[in-house]
C-alpha cells in the first residue's frame, strides 16, 4: 500500500510542510478582471493585499478543474500509489468539494479517500499534516480516516475581519442579511461551524477593537480550558504583521500550555475576508496522536468542542 496527500492551497501549507511529509498542493485559480492568478504560484501573498487595496475591479474566486485534479491522480498511478486522501476547503465555503465527490465516484484505478475538513487555512492545514504524518508513521487508511475526523471535532475558530462588505460581496457569510444593518462602528466576531456545514456567521459584535479582542480571548479561553487533551493554536493573519505579532506574545504569555504557531491568509480566502483580518484556529495538539515512539495511537476519541 502507497498513501499520497492531497490538499488545495487555500490550507496555506508551508514550503517545509510540502515537502517534510510529502503533501501535495493543488492551486485554486482567482480570477480578477479578464485575468486569471494560481494562488501562490502566479500572485503572491503581499502582492496580492497591495493590488486588492488600490483595485478597482474586485476578485472572486473559482476551483481547480478536472483536468488539473486528474494529472494529480494520473501522476500518483504511474508512480504505484493505492490511495490518496483528498483534503479540500470546506464544502461550505465552496463547489470544489462537490466535484471531487463526484470524481471519485468515476476514478477506479486508485482508492480516494475524500475528508471534508469544514474548514479553511491553518484547519485545513491541521488536517492535512496529520494525514500526512500518519502516512509517513504506517497507519492505515481507517485510522487515518478515523483520526481526521477526530480532529474535526476539536477544531475551532474565532476571525475579525476589518471589512465585512467582502464577506457579503462573494457570499460567503451565512447570515449576512441579518448582520449588515448594524455595521456603523462595530468590529463583527465571526466563526465557523467546523462540526455542522462548515460555513461562516457573524456570532457577536463589539463597538471597540480592543472589546473585540477581549471577546476573542474569552471565548477562547472558555473553550480550551476543560478539554482533557492538549492543544495547539495558529495566530493568523492577512497581511497585518503587527497585529500578528501582538496577539501571538499575548496568548503565548497568557495560555503558556498551549502552542502556538503562525501562518497566513492567502491571496485566496484573502479575496473573501480582504486585509488586516486576524485569527485563531484550535485544535488538539496534532502530534498526541503518536506516542513518544512516533507511532500512531489506536482508537483516540477526543472531547468534542461544544461551541
Amino acid at each position: 500500500m502507497k498513501i499520497a496527500v492531497l490538499t488545495d492551497s487555500s490550507a496555506y501549507l508551508s514550503k517545509e510542510d510540502q515537502e517534510k511529509y510529502h503533501i501535495d498542493v493543488i492551486p485554486i485559480p482567482i480570477i480578477w478582471g479578464d485575468k486569471t492568478y494560481k494562488d501562490l504560484i502566479d500572485i503572491g501573498y503581499e502582492e496580492f493585499y497591495q493590488k486588492l487595496e488600490h483595485a478597482e475591479t474586485l476578485p472572486t474566486t473559482s476551483q481547480p478543474s478536472t483536468g488539473e485534479v486528474q494529472k494529480y491522480l494520473d501522476r500518483y498511478v504511474d508512480e504505484g500509489y493505492t490511495d490518496v486522501f483528498i483534503i479540500p476547503i470546506s464544502s461550505g465555503l465552496s463547489s470544489f468539494y462537490s466535484s471531487l465527490v463526484n470524481i471519485a465516484k468515476e476514478e477506479k484505478r486508485i482508492k480516494i479517500h475524500l475528508f471534508d475538513p469544514k474548514i479553511t487555512c491553518a484547519g485545513e492545514a491541521d488536517a492535512a499534516l496529520l494525514a500526512g504524518k500518519l502516512v509517513q508513521a504506517g497507519a492505515s487508511p481507517d485510522l487515518i480516516m478515523h483520526d481526521l475526523e477526530d480532529l474535526r471535532k476539536t477544531m475551532d475558530i474565532r476571525f475579525m475581519v476589518d471589512d465585512l462588505n467582502h464577506l457579503k460581496r462573494t457570499g460567503r457569510l451565512s447570515n449576512a442579511t441579518s448582520f449588515m444593518g448594524t455595521l456603523l462602528h462595530i468590529k463583527p466576531i465571526l466563526s465557523m461551524d467546523v462540526q455542522g456545514e462548515g460555513k461562516i456567521s457573524a456570532i457577536a459584535k463589539e463597538r471597540q477593537y480592543k472589546r473585540a479582542y477581549k471577546h476573542v480571548q474569552n471565548d477562547f479561553a472558555k473553550l480550551t480550558s476543560e478539554m482533557p487533551y492538549p492543544i495547539q493554536c495558529t495566530v493568523f493573519d492577512s497581511l497585518d504583521p503587527v497585529r500578528e505579532k501582538e496577539w501571538l506574545a499575548d496568548y503565548r504569555e497568557k495560555f503558556p500550555e498551549i502552542k502556538f504557531n503562525t501562518a497566513i491568509i492567502g491571496p485566496v480566502v484573502g479575496v473573501h475576508v480582504g486585509q488586516h483580518t486576524m485569527a485563531l484556529i484550535w485544535c488538539r495538539d496534532v502530534d498526541s496522536y503518536f506516542d513518544e515512539n512516533g507511532k500512531p495511537i489506536a482508537e483516540i476519541n477526543s472531547k468534542e468542542v461544544q461551541d
